[in-house]
């Protein structure tokens, strides 16, 4: 019998949760109840027999959402009120004119991809790729190829992978002290991800529905939701640089992010109403992802194995199912990391599962079709490919250079313990790149 001190024991929390993320591959029309019912059995087992970190029992639950609560108000808040701005964009009829200033071919759908990278590196990678999906609605006149979905998630999370204010982990990593610079070199790789993806995604989707080649005649700019999209990305990025710049502390107390992008809704609201009706699937697509991030944060992962490029590019296939939220946690506490690699890794390698990036999770609420493991592995190979290619060329061109740890006592505070079955998985990577 296996036993807990067996290296081949793999706790039960990790075989509920991959059952629980199998279950979403595989039932894609029931996400939803699938991921709840993946967190009611996790959560049903911890509080009856493991406990948390919290404490046992139903008060150690409670305990570990208090932990948690503010990173899912932030997710919840953003993901529902940029759901709002990217409908206050298309109806902006920005997009509309767009097409008089796109080339006219697959090279087209390729420059929209160079835009979300771009606004993805000082916007949210979430807002980012709502933007995109909302121009591309308009300029392929609302049939756009799920191998191109793939591209635009990707293309928002590799955009903000070298950029402290454009993901959550790279900011993350600012609020815990790594210097902003030392996560810039990321977009080494992210620059030839994007052109590895980005050209096959934008041929496929010129063959599936080519990009309009003029404007509706009449096209009338609506200034004022441009206004008042502008409005709330300009709160949005405000708060965030002010609160991690002057009060790094207090951007894990309250969710100040989150709550500065409603009030920017709700203060806009009597200038154009917002399409509230989109709100009900906004919530249910969020909820999911939540459900999901909050799996993940109850999974008992002691410490991950030693910092090298090999964990670093292991980690970015496992961020695709598993939440990249807690493994940046444990990488910046366990320190010794070339935050730039990692940055890159843990940012961009959730792009390959439609659920593995909170973008991604955005991106299907408009998109239902997107919610489909299996369509977006098989349309959006080049994704992977992107991801493989940008790794080999960083460190080709920057090579592995581990930044000692940036808080005095972090390495030596990682806690022993048993390497669980995430870290086995990304010890798989390490195995196989040593020579035998």
């Amino acid at each position: 019998m296996v036993s807990a001190g067996d290296p081949l024991f793999i706790p039960v929390e990790f075989i509920l949760f991959a059952a629980t993320l199998l279950g979403v591959a595989l039932f894609h029309a029931r996400t939803l109840a699938v991921a709840l019912s993946g967190l009611a059995a996790i959560a049903a087992y911890k509080i009856a027999f493991t406990g948390f970190k919290a404490g046992p029992g139903f008060m150690g639950f409670a305990g570990h959402l208090q932990n948690e609560w503010v990173i899912l108000t932030n997710l919840f808040c953003l993901l529902t009120g940029f759901a709002l701005l990217s409908r206050h964009f298309e109806d902006s009829k920005v997009p509309a004119i767009l097409p008089k200033y796109l080339p006219h071919d697959w090279k087209g759908g390729f420059v929209l991809l160079l835009m979300v990278f771009v606004l993805s590196s000082f916007l949210d990678n979430i807002a980012a790729a709502l933007i995109g999906g909302a121009v591309a609605h308009t300029v392929f006149r609302g049939k756009v190829h799920i191998g191109y979905l793939a591209a635009i998630v990707a293309a928002s999370n590799a955009g903000g992978s070298g950029s402290v204010v454009g993901d959550t982990t790279t900011t993350m990593m600012w609020i815990d002290g790594v210097d902003p610079v030392d996560v810039l070199h990321a977009y080494v790789g992210a620059a030839v991800a994007i052109v590895v993806f980005g050209i096959p995604a934008s041929i496929q989707q010129q063959k599936h529905a080519p990009i309009m080649r003029h404007e509706p005649a009449g096209t009338r700019i609506d200034w004022a939701r441009m206004g008042i999209v502008a409005f709330i990305l300009a709160v949005a990025m405000a708060v965030n640089v002010f609160v991690n710049l002057e009060h790094p502390d207090a951007s894990d107390s309250f969710p100040f992010i989150g709550v500065a992008v409603w009030l920017a809704v709700i203060l806009s609201a009597p200038v154009r109403a917002p399409k509230w009706r989109l709100l009900p699937d906004a919530i249910r697509g969020t909820i999911f992802l939540l459900s999901l991030v909050t799996c993940a944060s109850m999974m008992p992962v002691e410490k991950l194995p030693e910092a090298s490029w090999q964990t670093a590019f292991g980690l970015g296939f496992v961020s695709a199912g598993f939440d990249n939220i807690p493994l940046t946690a444990l990488a910046l506490r366990q320190g010794g990391y070339d935050w730039g690699v990692l940055a890159y890794c843990v940012g961009f390698g959730g792009s390959m599962i439609w659920f593995g990036s909170s973008a991604g999770v955005a991106l299907s609420n408009m998109y239902p079709e997107a919610r489909s493991a299996g369509r977006w592995l098989l349309h959006g190979w080049h994704v992977v490919l992107g991801y493989v290619a940008g790794f080999v060329v960083l460190m080709a061109v920057m090579g592995w250079d581990p930044h000692p740890p940036h808080k005095a006592g972090r390495g030596a505070a990682v806690p022993a313990g048993k390497v669980t079955a995430v870290c086995r998985i990304v010890c798989c990577f390490q195995a196989a790149s040593k020579p035998t």
